[in-house]
């Protein structure tokens, strides 16, 4: 990742020393692709274009990775098997608004997608497999140097952007010595921005900035031997405050700050730090044993199309932000007509997701597209076939 900084930032950019990203939501983040190095779950899949696939298609601001893949493909997961990877440049894989894309064939009319650098399929062609054409002029890279924060990322970041950087999720045993609002100024039981709250705990610094979350219901999972345990607890902030003094364990902070919720008692409080989310992943498949959706993130009914939903599988199970799983709703069950017998239907393919952010045992998944509505208690399982 270093690398790819190194390459789109320059000091002189936009000041961007700042921190890469802080729980107080004050810096953008930008997840790019790499989409050379994508693990495939099979590697005899034929490639399927789109029937009115384009031949050229320019880049706009708004757009997303996997939508532009699924301009050109039936399965979107397949684009790094058509995405013409330059090698003469240090991040050949991010895309900006502005560019030129184009469909090429090549090896026996292969389709080959990449960015047009004013020469063409041939120069696509020949930067991808590294070998020029007779008496080709080869261009000299151009560089640009440009924040990540304007690349297209692979999914829309206002849609998870909450849970990337104002949600985390705790070990139940290390809440108990977390500092807590104990109430506000004026004895109201709410707060807002510009209003003071009290907090009971050590560790609050004078001067210091604090996130305040406020805790939801734990996630609580069966262990192998069926009994119930607490795989973590989810804190959502909804304000970041300034602590102004400390006195006798009690520290009193002044709300700068607010997420649509107000601040109450028992809201608990973090210091800001940074947290080192991925600014860039690599789309990929993983074989996992189990795994299925037990919350809808933001909703109390079924995830669809651009829902956030949690997963009872986490960095410590094998995943990592980037996997890619389809989404199977379990077959309902139904009585023989005829025997009166039970019988369960099989299971119905609801759609896909794509992990982009993990935990111990727990990893928050986007949908990236649903034919069903997606329940809680759907599985997840590996593509068997990236084309279907």
């Amino acid at each position: 990742m270093k690398d790819d900084l190194n390459y789109t930032r320059t000091s002189s950019a936009m000041g961007l020393q700042k921190k890469l990203l802080s729980l107080s939501l004050k810096t953008l983040i930008t997840i790019g692709i790499s989409m050379g190095a994508v693990e495939m779950a099979t590697a005899k899949s034929t490639l399927q274009l789109n029937n009115n696939a384009p031949s050229t298609y320019i880049v706009k601001s708004g757009d997303t990775l996997w939508g532009i893949a699924g301009v050109f493909l039936k399965s979107p997961l397949a684009w790094p098997k058509i995405w013409a990877n330059n090698r003469d440049i240090k991040n050949p894989n991010l895309i900006y608004p502005g560019d030129r894309l184009l469909l090429c064939k090549y090896n026996n009319n292969s389709p080959l997608v990449g960015k047009d650098l004013g020469d063409g399929c041939r120069g696509i062609i020949s930067r991808h497999t590294g070998k020029a054409s007779r008496g080709e002029i080869r261009l000299q890279p151009q560089v640009r140097v440009q924040p990540l924060d304007g690349a297209i990322p692979v999914i829309p970041l206002k849609n998870i952007q909450v849970w990337l950087e104002r949600a985390i999720i705790l070990p139940q045993e290390t809440l108990k010595d977390i500092p807590y609002v104990v109430g506000a100024e004026e004895s109201h039981l709410m707060a807002g921005v510009g209003q003071k709250v009290y907090v009971k705990g050590n560790g609050i610094q004078t001067g210091q900035y604090y996130g305040i979350y406020q805790p939801t219901s734990p996630y609580i999972l069966k262990d192998s031997t069926g009994h119930d345990y607490n795989a973590g607890n989810e804190l959502t902030q909804n304000a970041r405050a300034l602590a102004t003094s400390v006195n006798n364990n009690i520290a009193t902070l002044e709300i700068v700050e607010s997420y649509n919720q107000e601040v109450r008692a028992n809201n608990v409080v973090l210091p800001e730090k940074d947290i080192r989310l991925p600014s860039t992943f690599y789309p990929s498949t993983q074989k996992i044993n189990g795994g299925s959706i037990i919350r809808v993130l933001g909703s109390i009914g079924a995830a669809t199309k651009n829902s956030v939903v949690t997963l009872d599988r986490g960095e410590l199970d094998g995943l990592k932000a980037g996997q890619v799983f389809n989404i199977s709703q379990p077959g309902h069950q139904i009585k023989d007509p005829k025997s009166n017998e039970l019988i369960n239907l099989p299971s119905e393919k609801a759609g896909s997701l794509i992990v982009f952010r993990t935990f111990d045992h727990l990893s928050y998944a986007y949908v990236l597209e649903s034919f069903i509505p997606v329940k809680v208690g759907s599985n997840i399982t590996t593509p068997n076939d990236v084309e279907n």
